[in-house]
């Protein structure tokens, strides 16, 4: 992975990544409103041996007491003291709850015993300390006097008393909010990076060109939920979408050859990825330089082009091809300039057959010699009858739907139109409003696509 792509998916699964920061720190959120506050008080004590004052005596009891103090933090520690602290006090807990409150550490190479109670009330924990210590003191007496009256091999004394604590210990607000954040942050990306390598459909163009093995001739932005239909309004100067079909013409007319009539298919993979939204208005593009341009219809199963140009749909290309009308009857003049129309007719009972035919042939030169360029609305290339229309064009264009279209699909799809002889020209990519490669061009297309 390129720096590149790390910065592509950052930028393309910024959702992701923010849900589950905001999972994190919610959940870091709750966990402190839902945890109690724990205090943390803490007392100190000295361990200490009787001597004659000799050096040798002194420094024979101070080693004394340091091997005390390792045996004096597990005492403190076990049960039988805690159920002693518990009685003085009149606790409600266990002696087990109360040892897990306790901690007893000796620093290195001293005589001091801290002993640290956290507790959820400053006061409790306050008293469970100072009162700990005080039993050990006794605890400790009984068990270093080896004789009654003699004076004991070590004694404890209370150095440090423990106060009430002010503030609470955990949980830690800052600390807990901040590795909350950072985490979600990491395990955010993670998941954006997972996603992305599982993500089966194509989300930029070297993924297209990749699965297709033909270049990307046009990039259309276009938005769900707008009520105007397919259809680019270009004579409105503020029609911005109708620049990426400019582009798209312009690109297409690079490809060709030698001028002439030129014949093209506009087709999918599967339906729902905007062929007919491309077909009608790379006509419209057309139309614009000057060219004459008819749209044929020729998916006689799901027919919509008459729909989106506002013209009738019963006579058409299953008419014209059945002996029920002539050609010139059944074409039909738009209300945009230079765009007719061949709709489907009545859908045959056999639409393959039909368009499989030589008729069929024939009908599309007959077109090709009234009109410049002539525009079909393909089946979804799923459908058999796609790969026979493929076959019987100048080109073919693939529309190719932005985290719509899996790249396996797209694969077969051209592997489909390879068999059957059809020239692929290129793919157009159905790219949302916001994530087009014009980004800071405010382009908006209607969302009844197929």
């Amino acid at each position: 992975m390129t720096f590149q792509d790390f910065t592509r998916i950052l930028r393309t699964r910024w959702k992701i990544i923010c849900g589950v920061f905001l999972i994190a720190v919610l959940g870091a959120v709750g966990y402190l409103l839902l945890a109690a506050p724990q205090y943390q008080a803490t007392t100190r004590l000295f361990v200490s041996t009787t001597s004659d004052g000799t050096n040798t005596q002194t420094n024979d009891g101070g080693l004394f007491a340091q091997r005390r103090v390792l045996s004096y933090t597990q005492l403190l520690q076990g049960g039988l003291l805690a159920q002693r602290t518990i009685d003085k006090l009149g606790l409600d807990m266990t002696a087990a709850e109360l040892q897990a409150e306790i901690t007893a550490v000796a620093p290195t190479d001293t005589v001091l015993i801290d002993v640290t109670v956290q507790d959820s009330s400053p006061t409790r924990a306050r008293d469970i300390a100072n009162t700990l210590s005080d039993e050990f003191v006794v605890m400790a007496a009984a068990l270093e006097t080896p004789d009654l009256g003699a004076r004991p091999n070590a004694q404890i004394v209370v150095q440090q008393r423990a106060g009430v604590p002010e503030d609470p210990v955990s949980p830690k607000k800052a600390r807990t909010l901040g590795v909350a954040g950072v985490v979600g942050l990491l395990l955010g990306v993670l998941a954006a990076l997972v996603r992305d390598r599982l993500d089966p459909t194509v989300r930029r163009p070297e993924m297209v060109e990749s699965a297709t093995g033909v270049g990307v001739v046009g990039e259309i932005p276009v938005e769900a939920g707008h009520g105007d239909g397919p259809v680019v309004a270009f004579g409105r100067d503020d029609a911005a979408v109708a620049d990426a079909f400019r582009e798209l013409r312009t690109n297409l007319q690079s490809l060709e050859v030698e001028p002439g009539p030129r014949v093209l298919l506009v087709a999918s993979s599967v339906a729902g990825e905007g062929r007919t939204t491309t077909a009608v208005n790379l006509a419209l593009a057309l139309a614009e330089a000057d060219h004459s341009v008819v749209v044929v219809d020729t998916d006689l199963r799901r027919p919509r082009v008459a729909s989106c140009l506002d013209v009738p749909a019963e006579v058409g290309v299953s008419t014209v091809l059945g002996g029920g009308a002539e050609l010139s009857a059944a074409l039909q003049q738009t209300r945009y300039a230079g765009v007719s129309v061949l709709a489907a007719g009545e859908v045959p009972a056999n639409p393959t057959e039909v368009l499989g035919t030589q008729r069929f042939r024939n009908l599309l030169e007959q077109l090709s010699s009234r009109f410049d360029y002539v525009v079909l609305d393909s089946p979804p290339l799923e459908v058999k009858d796609a790969a026979i229309l493929s076959a019987a064009v100048q080109g073919v264009l693939l529309v190719v739907r932005y985290g719509h279209s899996a790249r396996k699909q797209l694969a077969s799809t051209v592997a489909t139109l390879k068999r059957a002889g059809a020239p692929l020209v290129g793919a157009v990519v159905m790219v949302p409003a916001g994530k087009a490669a014009r980004g800071g061009r405010a382009r908006r297309l209607g969302a009844h696509q197929r």
